[in-house]
């Protein structure tokens, strides 16, 4: 099932990508069912706040009235980073799948684990690797094409 639902994580990042954004794409998941759904936008909106995990998050919350997300899972293709990860733990998100480790900025096992430190009064279930491979190529992908622009 896991892969399942990271391949419509995928299918995320991949608008972002279309859109010229860092390819990252992220779902939630409640029940089975695909509640929120985001991708990459701080290019597009000039907003940092705008990552694929928090857009997702904002728009579960919203189809089921709650901020709170306790039976709920996220699928993201990469590692969250230190605002992303502290959304998990605050939207008390049940567990995060994530693709691609982000040795650089990783928040879920890579550099910390913050939905993990035991003095908070939620912790999240974390998964890492499904499927990241295809996660990590997309990402290389864009910037290698990106650098490619750059150069004269």
């Amino acid at each position: 099932m896991d892969e399942y639902f990271m391949r419509k994580a995928l299918e995320e990042a991949e608008l972002a990508y279309r859109e010229e954004e860092i390819p990252i794409g992220a779902i939630v998941v409640y029940k089975g069912e695909i509640i929120g759904r985001g991708h990459n936008k701080v290019e597009q909106d000039q907003n940092p706040l705008q990552h694929a995990e928090l857009i997702a998050i904002k728009e579960a919350s919203e189809a089921i009235g709650s901020w709170r997300l306790i039976d709920c899972d996220l699928y993201v293709t990469l590692e969250p980073c230190i605002m992303c990860s502290g959304a998990l733990v605050y939207s008390r998100i049940r567990r995060v799948v994530f693709g691609a480790y982000d040795p650089k900025r990783g928040c879920c096992g890579s550099i910390m684990e913050i939905p993990q430190v035991k003095e908070f009064n939620h912790h999240v279930e974390i998964k890492g690797g499904v499927l990241k491979e295809e996660c990590l190529e997309k990402i290389q992908r864009f910037f290698r094409e990106l650098r490619a622009k750059k150069r004269p």
